[in-house]
């Protein structure tokens, strides 16, 4: 019998959503937060279950962040998240951890389970007091469902200068179990590789260990959260938490079972797809860039040239104007303190090859222009120092960003 290659055994879920796998419901409303979007969302497991999370590695960290790495500290489980999208009681002090406590109180009251169930996560203005009696009736009116409305209602919840809501959904066979992955993700601004730059929210129907599933959403975050930037900053309140409540019915996974790598390709296929639509929605963002750097010596040193170019404020904006400037990113690859031979660089964009073997390549600037007017870009950079290769995303630098930025708080 053949034995499937574990990319080869993930299967798209057509719509899927942090719905997707058994045993969740979500909800999202307006607590008058803001407006007039929806503003507050919770997900929900009908059990509690084994939870992973990652955070900023900002010095300055918000209160939530705290208050969940306290809620998971105690049992390892989680069996609600509450966000909200308006203030993200970053810098508060005091006042700030105590209406972190307070709004996860008030959650594990209204969904009738632990306190520390609950993890708690905000986003919004950093520096501004949370409005406690509008988080609590944003909680009270909240009614998690498990329909599409209410996936929908969550993903618009935690949204900030987003223009679209993030979502995906997977599935794989392990034990001749169909287990079921979604997420639900936020994040335009303030992104750069620095542990998980955004809000990330995973669910799984997958019986696994927490230690474990820690284990893998480190690993995993490395190649695919780590890996993206739209502007060079990373926020007070960044966080990626996975929840796995075991409904699949599999035997627990971790590394000695056999379809480890099929959990581990789960996850970070969900993970990948999710950072790369945060990288497509960028503040004023028209295009998604892709860097493939492959030869090098290790994966570590290819990452850090893939994110040094995508880094790169002259890159982003040459491909917002569909300038095939080559020159910007051997540029942004001499100062990655990667160590490589200038004459065995090759570059292209998507097939238009620029640069072969450290010399130029006559090329068509028609074609190029129309390669970068597209929406989806790929920069290919090949080297010849080994056989590791690294991927980043990141999206182009427009007019509009600094728009957006200007008057963030208006």
């Amino acid at each position: 019998m053949k034995t499937l290659n574990p990319v080869e055994s993930i299967q798209h879920i057509q719509a899927g959503n942090i719905l997707s796998p058994e045993g969740y419901s979500a909800a999202g409303v307006h607590a008058g937060l803001r407006y007039s979007k929806k503003d507050m969302g919770a997900v929900l497991s009908e059990v509690p279950a084994s939870c992973a999370a990652v955070y900023t590695l900002n010095t300055f960290q918000a209160a939530p962040l705290a208050v969940t790495r306290e809620s998971i500290s105690q049992e390892g489980k989680i069996q609600a998240v509450i966000v909200n999208s308006a203030c993200a009681n970053a810098c508060t002090g005091e006042q700030g951890l105590a209406d972190a406590y307070e709004m996860r109180e008030a959650a594990a009251q209204k969904f009738t389970i632990p306190n520390h169930y609950v993890a708690v996560a905000s986003t919004g203005v950093i520096g501004e007091y949370m409005q406690m009696d509008k988080i609590k009736q944003g909680i009270q009116a909240m009614v998690p469902n498990n329909d599409v409305s209410s996936a929908n209602d969550f993903e618009v919840a935690i949204l900030t200068t987003d223009t679209v809501t993030k979502n995906c959904g997977y599935e794989a066979e392990i034990d001749n179990k169909k287990i079921k992955m979604g997420g639900a993700a936020k994040g335009s601004g303030m992104i750069h590789p620095n542990m998980a730059t955004m809000l990330g929210f995973i669910t799984t129907d997958a019986s696994i260990e927490t230690a474990d599933l820690q284990a893998a959403l480190s690993s995993v975050t490395d190649e695919t959260f780590n890996q993206i930037t739209v502007d060079g900053d990373t926020s007070t309140n960044d966080m990626v938490l996975v929840m796995a409540n075991g409904k699949a019915g599999n035997k627990p996974l971790n590394a000695e079972h056999p379809d480890w790598a099929v959990f581990l390709t789960l996850l970070r296929t969900t993970c990948e797809d999710l950072a790369k639509q945060i990288a497509k929605d960028g503040e004023g963002a028209t295009k998604l860039i892709e860097v493939k750097v492959q030869g090098m010596g290790t994966q570590k040193e290819a990452r850090q040239i893939a994110k040094t170019i995508i880094g790169s404020n002259l890159v982003k904006t040459a491909v917002y104007g569909s300038d095939a400037n080559w020159g910007r990113i051997i540029g942004a690859m001499g100062r990655s303190e990667v160590a490589f031979n200038p004459d065995k660089v090759s570059i292209s964009f998507g097939n238009i090859c620029l640069l072969d073997h450290g010399r130029p390549i006559a090329f068509s600037e028609k074609d190029a222009k129309a390669y970068l007017d597209q929406d989806n870009i790929v920069i290919n950079v090949f080297l010849e120092e080994g056989k590791e290769e690294g991927i980043a995303w990141g999206c182009d630098l427009t007019y509009d960003y600094v728009k957006i930025n200007a008057s963030y708080r208006t």
